[in-house]
């Protein structure tokens, strides 16, 4: 087997000219886009693009339905537990949390 010998920079230059030319042949070979093939593609992702943005917003809108569902399961329980107070009485607890947050400001 004979050693290896270093190409020179005119070798070089010569293969990277030769593979150029050859990917460009390739590239000149290939046959010219058909429009209509074109437009049928781009009319498919139009409607794939469409069917994913439906998809997506009949999922959020599922999302936001079980959301108000839950919330006013949750809501029909505790008016189910606690009878509604008056006002008298929602003022009477606030004046209530007030006073105890005063108290805890004396303190320190």
């Amino acid at each position: 087997m004979p050693p290896f010998k270093q190409p020179t920079f005119q070798e070089r230059a010569a293969l990277a000219a030769k593979a150029k030319q050859a990917a460009l042949e390739n590239f000149r070979a290939k046959p010219p886009v058909d429009e209509a093939a074109l437009a049928e593609r781009r009319a498919a992702r139009m409607a794939r693009e469409e069917a994913q943005a439906k998809a997506r917003e009949e999922k959020q809108a599922a999302r936001e339905r079980e959301k108000a569902e839950k919330a006013m399961r949750a809501e029909a329980a505790v008016s189910a537990t606690e009878p509604a107070k008056t006002e008298a009485e929602l003022k009477a607890a606030r004046d209530a949390r007030y006073a105890a947050r005063k108290s805890r400001k004396g303190k320190r």
